[in-house]
């Protein structure tokens, strides 16, 4: 008998939900881990701690400027061990609650480093202790990601930092350089703009967020210069020298093939991130991958080989923590006999920045690449009693509809909480909602989320209060 009638390998927000689901619907489940503490990068270095991080210097940036126009007179001083502090806490209790629910649906947890050795066994590297092989019906990889490397620009992680020592940084740096204009690198830039930084933003292409709509984009970059970032734009680093008091970056304009530098305190490499999968065995497991060094997958998260499967980061599709989580929880329910789905044409996407930016689904470029016929209702937040209250009029609502039958295809927000406002419409196009049903559907006032009733009303005949 095998030890287990699933194993997973990999404790993120992919890999322990799997285990989870997988143990509500009977099996005995293990998931292999050697991080020290589970969650994943999402939980100790990732989607939580840089959100504490961009909760804290929003607020600190609102106590600066916006609360003496409320009346409230405060100068905020800043304590930059207590808000590392605050981080650390945060993250402490989160992956001390994943741990609790693998006990709670007695999940093991093997602490260590797993190799997949073929179908249905795993060797273990142990944390403590000598190296085990355990046995499995079912495999799931569910290892994520790691930062892309660039080359010319050597990690320390004290001076040049990827996302996981821009989290941890003990002081302001006077000039920060940010490489890549991708969701990574606008947020710990922000944060640390917010803080006190100078941001410079080199980026390769002429825009930022590379396959947001246009629109959103656009609009996106003129918010964050007005707020002191600054970005140079289609340009490509050639290296970073660290032999100095200072860093010197240098970097070739691709329009005129000048060379230019830039000198900073903290490099932060936000190129993208990559599949990890280093130390697997996948190669020799006979596990199949794809040019891009992703695990090659079927559509239901088969790997090549019987008995393993993929999901995550490691696989193709958006590098999302949700987007793993939706797998995890699909391939528990195949694997129990169930109908395990994903609809990926409704997944949504959210820069935590100030304001917010969100999408689903389809945005006007892929629409006019497929040539289908379509309306635009959008709606700015300048025209929403809520949003002018708290000084957050910035950015606009847009929805995008089938111009006959008025299905939603997608719908895109730049603005305050546009990461939860953008749900309504991931229920609605679930359902295969008409702009016109959120049009018709009574919303409290005053709320943000008129906006997003009024973008559908001016997907007809046009919004109210604009």
């Amino acid at each position: 008998m095998a030890d287990y009638d699933l194993i997973v390998i990999g404790a993120g927000p992919g890999g322990y939900v799997c285990a989870i689901r997988a143990a509500q619907l009977g099996m005995k489940v293990a998931c292999v881990e050697g991080r020290g503490a589970l969650g994943g990068t999402c939980l100790n270095v990732g989607c939580i701690p840089s959100k504490a991080l961009l909760h804290a210097s929003h607020l600190f940036d609102e106590a600066g400027g916006h609360f003496a126009k409320m009346g409230i007179v405060a100068e905020p001083s800043l304590d930059m061990d207590r808000m590392q502090d605050y981080r650390a806490e945060q993250v402490k209790e989160l992956t001390g609650g994943v741990a609790f629910l693998f006990k709670k649906n007695k999940i093991d947890w093997i602490d260590g480093w797993a190799k997949i050795e073929g179908a249905g066994k795993v060797s273990v590297a142990m944390n403590e202790g000598e190296a085990k092989t355990f046995s499995a019906k079912n495999i799931v990889i569910a290892t994520g990601s790691e930062p892309a490397t660039l080359p010319g620009v050597e990690v320390d992680e004290r001076r040049v930092v990827s996302s996981t020592g821009a989290l941890t940084l003990e002081n302001v740096p006077k000039k920060l350089v940010v490489i890549g204009a991708g969701v990574i690198g606008l947020e710990l830039g922000s944060v640390w703009r917010r803080l006190g930084s100078e941001v410079q933003v080199i980026e390769y292409l002429d825009h930022i967020t590379p396959g947001m709509d246009g629109e959103i984009s656009k609009q996106f970059q003129k918010i964050l210069t007005k707020q002191g970032m600054t970005f140079t734009m289609e340009s490509a680093v050639q290296g970073v020298d660290a032999s100095g008091d200072r860093l010197t970056v240098t970097y070739r304009n691709r329009k005129d093939e000048s060379e230019e530098t830039v000198e900073a305190d903290i490099v932060l490499l936000a190129t993208g991130r990559r599949p990890y999968t280093d130390g697997l065995g996948l190669e020799d497991a006979g596990v199949a991958m794809t040019k891009r060094g992703q695990v090659e997958t079927n559509g239901g998260w088969k790997t090549s080989v019987d008995g393993i499967y993929a999901i995550g980061d490691v696989i193709d599709g958006p590098m999302l923590a949700h987007k793993a989580e939706d797998e995890g929880m699909a391939v528990a329910e195949i694997l129990a006999g169930q109908h395990g789905h994903v609809n990926y044409g409704v997944i949504p996407g959210v820069i935590y920045t100030d304001p917010e930016v969100a999408n689903v689904g389809k945005t006007e470029e892929e629409l006019k690449a497929e040539g289908r016929a379509y309306k635009v209702g959008k709606f700015p937040f300048m025209a929403n009693g809520r949003a002018k209250a708290h000084f957050a009029t910035d950015g606009f609502a847009k929805v995008l509809a089938d111009k006959e039958t008025d299905r939603i295809l997608g719908v895109h927000v730049i603005g305050p909480s546009a990461g939860e406002l953008i749900h309504e419409y991931c229920v609605a196009m679930e359902f295969g909602a008409a702009a016109e049903d959120i049009a018709r559907t009574c919303h409290a006032h005053p709320t943000l989320s008129e906006a997003m009733r009024e973008a559908a009303l001016a997907c007809g005949d046009g919004a109210i209060h604009v």
